[in-house]
Formats: C-alpha cells, structure tokens, sequence
C-alpha cells in the first residue's frame, strides 16, 4: 500500500499537542514527514519535556496512524523538545546587612588548594588600594584565619550599637576579621551538626557590628556542603570567586563548585576562577616555571565553562611561611607575589563591575576604575 502524506497529516489532526488546545498540525508541532514505502518518518517538536508527555505523543501518533492510514505501517518517530527557557532571576537572596555594599563568597571544590590564603591575600591587597574591607571565616571546621592575621590569641568584644550589644570583629592589616577560631581552643575540634555550625554563622553575621564595609569577603568550607546553603540563604552575595590548582582532580571538584553558584536556585554569579600553584619558580633560577601539577587546568576550565579567568599565583615557599607567621605574602612590597595578588585583585573587581553593570547591584553602590586601579563611589 502506498501511505500518502496528506493521510497522515489528517490522521495527526486528531492529536491535540500536550499542554495545548490546538491538534499536532495546527500548532505547528510536525515539522516533517518523510515516507518510504510502508515506512514513515515524522519529526514533531513539543514544549512538555515530561518523560509521560513524550510517551504520550508516541503512542497516540502510533494508534492514530495505524487506525486511519495503514495499520501496518512501520512508523519512526523523533520528539524534540522545544521547552521556553526559564528565566534566570537575579533577585539578591538574604537580608541585606547595614553598611555592607559587597560581599564576595570564596570557594573551592575540594581542600588543600590554598583557598584560605587566596582569600586573606585577597583581603589585604583590597585594604592596600583603600577599600574598607571585612573577612568572615565561615570555614567552621577548619578556621584558618586567625593565624594568617596573626591574631590567634585575640577575643572579639563587646560594643553597644544603638543600645543593643554587638560583637566587635578583631582587625589587623586594615581588615575586619571574625572567625569561629576565636571561639574555641586551639587544641579543640568543633563537632557541630548543620543546624548549629549555621546558627554560629549567623551570629557572626547579624550580631556583628561590622560598621561601613566595601568589600565582604567569604572564606566558605572546602566543598558543596550545608554551611555554603545557610550562607546564600543568610547573606545576599553579590557574587563568587572558585579557587582551584591546575591538576584534574582539583578542576573535577571546582567544576562543581561553579555549578553549585549557577544552579537556579541559587544563582550567585561567578566573577571567575584562580589558579592557585600554578607553577613553581626555585630562587636560584628566578627565569625558569615548573608546572608541578600540570599547565593552565584552571584556565582551560574557565575557558569551558564560560566564566572569568582571574589569574595565576605561583607556587612560592614564602606565601606558606607568610600565612604561618600571621602575615600575608601580599604585604610584602616590590615582589612577583605583591604583582600577582594585585592582578587577581584587579580582575576580582573589575567582573564585580562588570556584574553590577548587568545585574541588580546588592547595595546603593557604583564600583568605577580609573587608571587601572579601582575605587567605590555610594551613591
């Protein structure tokens, strides 16, 4: 038997289109057919993308052809989903903190890739351009901070803020710093389930008396865990910043981290990835780079994954033993590591204006740079 196409096309117009009043030719939802003796081949485009939607068509094109053109006829059909993008909303989650204009959540997928001393780098480098600058340990399990500030044996304490008390966070190197570390003993674990660790947080968070802030800076817990949930929910983070070192097992784990901010119901923009031990340069031969864990994995990552690459910081034995003194390796003047951390921080701020240019800025806040260095403007 020879199946005509204005057969079928009949046939199709007793199948409404899921989801819709109209039947499969009136809506446009067959885009063609194609027949070959007994075999025919029809391409329909829905916007249902459910599994039982699919099915559905399937086997009412199936029946219907079968039953009003020709019941043997050997049918392949190929469903494609033509689903309307979900806008992105990029509303600020959170409650706004008082004086805060920025606030800039610092990741990694995985530990051990130097996320801490990128952030507490970050943080004195923005102080040197003049920025008033705030750091919040929110690593809960393994603060760090206090010892790379050299304030590990230092209690926050106690300010009346509009006849309320406060905690009044500890500063050094011109940066605000509070950190659960000042809380425990040295010596002491912190075994905390969710629901207590986010309950500290917020404490450090809304019982702080921060004063005015430029720049906020996030050192988040290794991984996509609970502490990073109660933080998006908690604060409205402006955007993030993924630290990762260049072998494939840490970019495995930044890949998600990137993910976890994109993901719809978080939607935290990514000002861009850092690759931390990008390479080692010995003292004795200051011209030559080892690429201990391999070349550009950070940067390539960012290539794919469409976000900023924001710089590279060598491996250097000075940076460690800085952090170990309680003295960050960017306070170190006329050096390659003062250079390196001034051009991560650079770039961290200008995605941050780039990002308050096509989102809703989280504060009264334009950021401007002008002469290749950066300065905030309220408005």
């Amino acid at each position: 038997m020879k199946i005509e196409k204005k057969a079928v096309l009949r046939a199709l117009e007793n199948i409404t289109v899921p989801g819709g009043g109209q039947n499969m030719v009136e809506s446009g939802a067959v885009k063609n057919i194609q027949i070959f003796g007994d075999e025919v081949e029809i391409d329909i485009t829905i916007n249902n993308p459910s599994l039982q939607a699919r099915k559905k068509t399937e086997v009412e094109i199936l029946k219907i052809i079968h039953k009003e053109v020709y019941e043997k006829a050997k049918i392949k059909i190929n469903i494609k989903i033509d689903a309307p993008a979900k806008p992105k909303t990029n509303e600020i989650k959170g409650k706004p903190i008082p004086g805060i204009q920025n606030i800039i959540a610092v990741a990694s997928g995985k530990g051990g890739v130097g996320k801490s001393t990128v952030t507490a780098n970050l943080a004195v480098t923005l102080a040197k351009m003049g920025f008033k600058v705030g750091l919040l340990d929110a690593d809960i399990y393994g603060p760090s901070m206090p010892i790379m500030f050299d304030v590990a044996h230092e209690k926050p304490l106690a300010v009346n803020v509009d006849g309320k008390s406060k905690m009044k966070p500890v500063e050094n190197y011109g940066v605000k710093l509070l950190s659960i570390g000042f809380f425990t003993q040295p010596n002491q674990a912190v075994i905390w389930r969710g629901p207590m660790a986010s309950k500290a947080l917020n404490q450090m968070i809304f019982d702080a008396h921060w004063g005015e802030i430029d720049f906020m800076l996030l050192d988040l817990p290794p991984g996509t865990g609970d502490i990073h949930l109660s933080i998006m929910q908690a604060m409205p983070v402006t955007g993030a910043v993924i630290v990762s070192t260049p072998q494939e097992v840490a970019l495995a784990d930044a890949k998600k981290g990137v993910a976890m901010f994109q993901q719809d119901s978080i939607n935290v923009p990514v000002l861009g990835i850092v690759e931390n031990m990008a390479y080692f340069t010995p003292e004795e031969l200051p011209e030559n780079k080892y690429y201990i864990f391999g070349k550009e994995g950070a940067k390539h990552l960012a290539e794919d994954l469409k976000v900023p690459f924001l710089g590279e910081i060598p491996l250097v034995q000075s940076i460690r033993e800085a952090g170990d003194v309680g003295r960050p390796a960017a306070l170190q003047t006329a050096t390659p590591i003062e250079e390196a951390f001034e051009d991560l921080t650079k770039n961290v701020v200008q995605e941050l204006v780039n990002r308050n240019k096509s989102l809703p800025p989280t504060e009264a806040i334009k950021i401007t740079t002008m002469a290749g260095c950066s300065a905030v403007k309220k408005k």
